[in-house]
């Protein structure tokens, strides 16, 4: 049986022109500012005035840890947004940017897939409206006036060998995460070590996913940490007086871009941090935003459980102050299969006992949702080669655990396939059952925090970090920034640091390697095990399957 790719199904759908998706939220094409027919941004002063509405629902949808046997978080959010608007609720999308990095390498885009996507697909996973870009030169116009300042004298005694902020590109390349800067003489400045990171991992992504308005942006990218004195007293952004022209190149990048599904329902797709080098949410301001225009808002947290919707919860609706009323974990009975021990190659098999052996997986991240006070709801994306034996098991251990598990179609049918999801989901959020709160209180010292997300989401026995680390984080306590929660930094394919280490171990240890102060962001960073904040490439990049063919159209994203 022959199945078109994701990329020939977006090219054929029949989009509507932006305004009139606008109009289904009821936002006058006044306040939309095209790029395009299918695509467009909404205005700052619409933006204010809808963000002060009553709020809708909003649900969040996350994930076992992925494996190579696919997941379809992304896709799941657009079919369950698809979902229940057919079942006749006003519903909208939040989702992330994609970030180039990933699209060339070996993850792919950020639009969904098969039935369920958000269009127009190439754009989306290219260039888009630029916000990439305009966050990528924010960051490194900050870097080049830290340079300029100490080439200029070095009035505020910044010390070269404690400058924290390095620079950032849209792309994996491993050559730049270390390397020496101003060689070639008194001319270029002075040469030190430094290096690049992923665009997705730079505060100030986090700063305007996170950001309530343009003044909002300004006082925070002030806030940044960018270097110390040799008495270790902070040299802030605000010290160099980037913070101005940083918010200039970023206003329209502060500004939600508005897009559709294959089934014309309205998408926000804004801000692309990943979840485990960073918070892992698209901005709150477009998650407010759609808030305040429809009844049911279905948005997603990158990777699985374990790190998106454990800083989705910690981070994102702490500080936005959002209270979720659904969540709904993504598995797949071939993920299943794997975390039970069975080889990509031989998934195509039955093997329900590899299904059995491998849930508990799913089991720890329904416990750890659970445990946020949220009500949650397993989603079962279906693969054309499950069998019923082996979605019987995976419903049967999800019943164990006092949950329910749902067969979802969604990517060969669109919305048909999910309105059984789509009606449990909008009972549970109709019901008020949420309890939230998040995991601790602000008033918990760093370390200690650290402590609980290691202990209660990834059941590790203990933290191991050194008394540099540790004093580290007591000096930023002392310093003020002791409320500030954690964002770990970890590896997404295990509950621990090693992503080879599938299911759900315990008696294991997580390392820290290093922590950053992220104050403009407003949360510290947490690097773990042997993960980077730049990627590099696979060994075949998906990059050399992408090419114009021979009609002029793309081909090779996915």
């Amino acid at each position: 049986m022959g199945f078109k790719t994701d990329i020939e199904i977006a090219r054929e759908a029949k989009k509507l022109p932006i305004q009139e998706i606008g109009a289904k939220l009821g936002i006058p094409a006044e306040h939309l500012l095209p790029f395009g027919h299918d695509k467009a941004k909404v205005g700052q002063e619409f933006v204010a005035e809808a963000r002060g509405r009553d709020r809708g629902k909003l649900i969040l949808v996350t994930a076992i840890n992925p494996t190579p046997a696919g997941e379809g978080k992304t896709t799941t959010t657009v079919g369950l947004g698809d979902g229940l608007n057919a079942i006749g609720k006003k519903a909208a999308i939040c989702i992330r940017e994609a970030s180039l990095g990933p699209n060339f390498g070996m993850k792919g885009g950020a639009a969904g897939g098969g039935y369920a996507q958000v269009v127009p697909m190439e754009d989306m996973n290219l260039h888009f409206t630029g916000d990439f870009h305009a966050i990528t030169s924010a960051h490194n116009l900050l870097s080049a006036m830290i340079d300029n300042h100490i080439y200029w004298g070095n009035e505020l005694e910044i010390d070269e060998r404690r400058i924290s902020w390095r620079r950032v590109m849209d792309m994996n390349d491993r050559a730049l995460r270390d390397m020496v800067v101003s060689l070639g003489g008194v001319s270029n400045g002075f040469a030190r070590q430094t290096g690049f990171d992923i665009t997705v991992a730079s505060e100030v992504m986090a700063i305007l996913c996170l950001a309530s308005d343009l003044e909002d942006l300004q006082r925070r990218l002030g806030d940044i940490v960018v270097a110390y004195r040799r008495d270790k007293t902070p040299i802030y952004c605000r010290d160099i007086g980037a913070e101005g022209a940083m918010t200039v190149l970023l206003k329209d990048a502060m500004q939600p871009n508005l897009v559709q599904t294959l089934e014309n329902n309205p998408a926000f797709v804004h801000g692309g941090p990943f979840a485990n080098i960073a918070h892992g949410c698209n901005s709150v301001v477009a998650t407010q935003t759609a808030l305040g225009l429809a009844d049911f808002v279905v948005t997603e947290a990158g990777f699985g459980a374990d790190l998106g919707a454990e800083k989705f919860f910690n981070i994102k609706c702490r500080k936005a102050g959002l209270t979720p009323s659904v969540a709904v974990i993504v598995a797949t009975v071939r993920a299943m299969k794997m975390n039970g021990g069975v080889a990509k190659a031989d998934l195509g098999a039955e093997n329900v006992e590899a299904v059995q052996k491998g849930c508990p997986n799913l089991g720890r991240h329904i416990e750890n949702v659970k445990s946020f006070g949220v009500p949650v709801v397993v989603a079962i994306n279906h693969f054309h080669s499950d069998t019923q034996a082996e979605i019987d098991a995976v419903k049967a251990y999800v019943a164990s655990l006092g949950a329910e598990a749902i067969l979802c179609r969604h990517w060969a049918e669109g919305s048909q396939g999910i309105k059984e999801l789509a009606t449990r989901v909008a009972e549970l959020a109709d019901g008020d059952w949420t309890q939230f709160a998040p995991l601790y209180g602000d008033d918990m010292p760093l370390f200690e925090k650290i402590e609980t997300i290691a202990r209660r989401i990834y059941r590790a026995d203990d933290v191991l970090a050194d008394a540099k680390i540790r004093n580290q984080l007591r000096e930023w306590e002392a310093a003020g920034y002791g409320a500030l929660p954690i964002c770990m930094a970890k590896t997404q394919y295990s509950f621990t640091t090693d992503p080879d280490l599938r299911g759900a171990p315990l008696n294991h240890s997580v390392p820290v390697r290093e922590v950053r102060l992220s104050a403009g962001a407003g949360f510290i960073v947490v690097i773990c095990g042997e993960i980077m904040t730049m990627p590099g490439l696979p060994r075949k990049p998906a990059a050399q399957s992408i090419r114009f063919n021979e009609e002029g159209l793309i081909e090779g994203l996915f």
